[in-house]
């Protein structure tokens, strides 16, 4: 029995855990809906109260008129083994009760808080805890009683409400069902039994207490109820004699009032045969017994939905990371750690593991080839392009064999206009590789809670691209310069060779200034030149995406934070962790998330260590 009670007082600290974290709602079954408690349900002036204070020993709940209970009340007793009694309330941890009255005025207080001083309910429970000798390991939520009528300064839908409220707690499987009925009342119309018949058809959660029983009308007894014959429950029926209003009046010690109890079942010539379980105090000690009864049968269920729960819970700190150190050389690893991971995302995109890097090639294959193409090298070879070119190349002394000078501006005019293809192509890449970076540190699961840490990386992989950019595109302005720094003789020397067409006599007849033989060596310079500005740019078509490649895909690969690296190498703690600062709901999230693991672990480590040893 000493395990038993370990382990209902095991739940009892579990369950208030769970309602300091919050774990106690929500989609799905949370831990402390798992954990069995016994939920009071009885009719207005039903004598819930008085069962209640019964139970625990001590006068404590508000009293009046109509409705009282307009806020659940998570009653948790726990026995001790010697010692004053107290109480705590969840809303106030660092206040310690040992007045009674004043437990009574808080509870009143805290339901004010949330409804006003009006007759209006709310389903925001009140969590109480009351230690001591005189009561036994259990809890009890003490719930609004269920009415038939809203009274005045009640909504019209209260009636329902109350029930929607109570049927929220009853419906749960591992709720037991303490239903409270007056004994002056048919049972037949007990509105607790009505609902507990409702929810648990079978019985087996619901245990029956008849209260005021020394109020019955004279000549008249709740034997038939008491003994299972008017209405059979899977669990014994309980009866109760709560105490008198004069006795309530005159502050009469529950202990006493509990005296009286026993006496009087024992006296009675009704219920005598019945005493040994009558009374709150069997009462108590019957739910607390079930209630250990039910924590052994559902601990596989439980321990089963801890570990699903705790595994959830480690990979949704895997998601948003695990909690930063305050170590300033672990921070910089952390930092390090993560800018290799956003470079291993960048690469992925390059070589092909993910979408963006194709987009280079397309530069190179489409893009690049379309703009060469589009060179106005019709206009600047056209036949009075030529003519003007080679006879102003000579000054006043015409050429002797062949016009060097012209065909070299011919060539150098021609070849200029390769800088805005090839500047265009540092650019494109440029572009590319930009939206890539945006795209990796997106696409890092790892900085997605470091907005800080995010834009560091975004600017230092920027200015890099930049400095590369800057370098593509006076390697690209190099090449092209080269292709005018010195002409391939060999390609003027074939054509040197080559016998050269007279052209036909009767084509263009001269005019008055027409020299026939000029007008065909202007169209072969022409179409000379065309011709090595065409290998030119076969040549730069395939040399262009090298240099792109090399200043500026292979950098970013190489060397894109390389700078970043140093820069934070020489940073001081202060900046590390401001790098490191994390949207304050991530933040919340991760802590909430580690309080419910520690609870969760804890639970099932004192749950195996109470219940199988």
């Amino acid at each position: 029995m000493a395990t038993m009670k370990s382990l209902i007082g095991l739940v009892n600290k579990i369950q208030r855990a769970c309602t300091v974290l919050g774990d106690h709602g929500g989609q799905g079954m949370s831990l402390w809906e798992a954990l069995p408690s016994v939920a009071v349900v009885g009719g207005q002036s039903s004598g819930k109260s008085s069962v209640l204070e019964s139970i625990v020993g001590r006068d404590f709940l508000p009293r009046g008129s109509g409705i009282v209970t307009r806020r659940p009340l998570v009653l948790q007793l726990h026995k001790t083994e010697s010692g004053a009694e107290y109480a705590e309330f969840l809303h106030a941890p660092k206040k310690r009760f040992t007045d009674f009255a004043a437990v009574r005025k808080e509870i009143s207080d805290e339901t004010d808080r949330i409804t006003g001083k009006t007759k209006q309910i709310s389903n925001i429970p009140i969590h109480l805890s009351i230690y001591s000798p005189n009561v036994v390991n259990l809890t009890l939520i003490d719930l609004p009683g269920l009415t038939k009528v809203a009274v005045e300064g009640q909504s019209d839908s209260i009636v329902e409400d109350i029930e929607n409220m109570v049927r929220s707690y009853v419906e749960k499987p591992n709720c037991i069902i303490l239903a409270i009925t007056p004994a002056n009342q048919d049972i037949a119309t007990s509105d607790a039994i009505k609902l507990a018949r409702e929810v648990d058809p079978s019985g087996e959660r619901t245990f029956g207490v008849l209260t005021k029983l020394d109020l019955m009308d004279k000549g008249t007894n709740a034997t038939e109820v008491l003994e299972g014959r008017a209405y059979r429950l899977q669990h014994p029926w309980v009866g109760i004699v709560n105490r008198s209003q004069a006795d309530i009046n005159k502050n009469v010690d529950m202990i006493v009032a509990r005296r009286k109890e026993r006496e009087y079942f024992e006296t009675s010539p009704d219920y005598g045969h019945l005493a040994s379980r009558m009374g709150s105090e069997y009462l108590a000690k019957l739910l607390s017994q079930h209630l250990e009864l039910v924590i052994r049968q559902r601990i596989p269920s439980i321990v089963a939905m801890i570990n699903k729960t705790i595994d959830e819970l480690n990979a949704e700190l895997d998601r948003i990371g695990r909690p930063v150190a305050a170590d300033g050389g672990a921070q910089l690893y952390m930092i390090l750690e993560l800018c290799r991971a956003f470079d291993r995302v960048f690469k992925e995109h390059l070589d092909g593991g993910r979408p963006g890097g194709d987009r280079i090639y397309g530069v190179f294959d489409h893009q690049l080839p379309a703009a060469l193409k589009k060179l106005p090298f019709d206009r600047h070879l056209s036949f009075k392009n030529v003519q003007k070119v080679v006879t102003e190349a000579d000054g006043y002394q015409p050429h002797l064999i062949a016009p060097e000078q012209g065909y070299r501006r011919l060539i150098d005019g021609s070849i200029t206009y390769f800088k805005g293809p090839a500047e265009a192509s540092v650019d494109a890449v440029h572009f590319v590789l930009k939206e890539l970076v945006r795209k990796s540190i997106a696409e890092t699961e790892e900085l997605k809670r470091f907005s800080t840490l995010q834009n560091d990386i975004a600017t230092a992989a920027n200015e890099a691209l930049e400095r590369f950019r800057e370098e593509g595109r006076k390697t690209v302005i190099r090449l092209v310069e080269m292709e005018s720094s010195y002409l391939t003789v060999d390609f003027f020397r074939k054509l040197h060779a080559e016998p050269e067409r007279k052209p036909e006599k009767n084509a263009n007849p001269p005019g008055p200034n027409n020299d026939l033989y000029h007008d065909h060596s202007l169209r072969r310079i022409g179409s000379n030149v065309s011709a090595y500005i065409a290998m030119v740019s076969d040549t730069l078509k395939n040399t262009i995406p090298k240099a792109v490649v090399y200043c500026q895909v292979r950098e970013a690969k190489r060397s894109l934070l390389a700078n970043f690296y140093a820069q934070i190498g020489r940073r001081e703690k202060e900046r590390l962790s401001a790098m490191l600062d994390e949207d304050p709901q991530v933040m919340e999230r991760r802590t909430q998330i580690t309080k419910r693991l520690e609870l969760y672990k804890s639970a099932r480590d004192e749950i195996d260590a109470v219940a199988w040893k």
